[in-house]
């Protein structure tokens, strides 16, 4: 796809997917880096300071379909470690992604939803931040329809953050479209596109990462953990 027609489905359906991104000699390095920092964990948040996973920001920069997509003033806020497989299994509702890492709490009426994850401090800002925020998945294996690919509502994210009522009305009012990639393939998304997974029901293996970026400068005295 050219990067007109990925920007126009990125603007209209809230996602896209872009093709091989990483190399397979790059995809089993990111994979052995994680395996040095966490064997055996099926997740982690708390990536982005690794020196492998900044040298992986600046190849995300330096695509020209992504770079097409992230502002000029986009930072890397975030990198979440994911990986599914029959051992490690689940399912996730529909939902948006509504919260980011932030370095403390700031007592404000605007921010909603505060928690603590794996040490960081989460909070769910305004819909108008969310909507400036935009997600980067790396699949490091393939993602085939055995493998819980994510599925979308397209153009949700336009709406806004919604409500329970609203996602299911949307969720039943149009067809769930699956994004399903090859290795070093990425899914760039909006957070606030409704998006789910089923379980995995075959043999492989999903990991992903999973970078959020947005403005370096975040309203109401927040600042980005990292």
């Amino acid at each position: 796809m050219s990067i007109p027609g990925i920007k126009q489905a990125f603007a209209c359906k809230g996602f896209t997917a872009v093709t091989d991104v990483l190399t397979t000699a790059e995809c089993d390095w990111a994979l052995s880096s994680i395996a040095e920092l966490a064997p055996n964990a099926a997740g982690s948040r708390r990536l982005l300071h690794e020196d492998w996973c900044q040298a992986l920001v600046a190849r995300l920069r330096g695509h020209p379909d992504i770079a097409s997509l992230l502002p000029d003033d986009h930072v890397a806020a975030q990198c979440t470690y994911f990986e599914k497989s029959q051992e490690r299994n689940w399912l996730v509702p529909m939902h948006q992604d509504l919260g980011i890492p932030v370095t403390q709490r700031v007592d404000h009426p605007a921010l909603k939803g505060w928690s603590e994850k794996e040490g960081s401090v989460f909070v769910q800002p305004p819909a108008q931040v969310l909507a400036q925020l935009v997600a980067v998945r790396l699949h490091l294996d393939p993602c085939r329809e055995a493998d819980g690919p994510l599925q979308f509502v397209a153009g949700s994210h336009l709406q806004g953050r919604l409500t329970t009522d609203e996602v299911a009305a949307l969720r039943q009012a149009q067809p769930l479209e699956s994004c399903v990639l090859e290795r070093g393939d990425a899914l760039v998304m909006r957070p606030l596109v409704l998006h789910a997974s089923s379980k995995a029901s075959g043999t492989g293996r999903r990991r992903v990462l999973h970078f959020v970026f947005g403005p370096a400068t975040l309203p109401y005295g927040l600042r980005w953990e990292n």
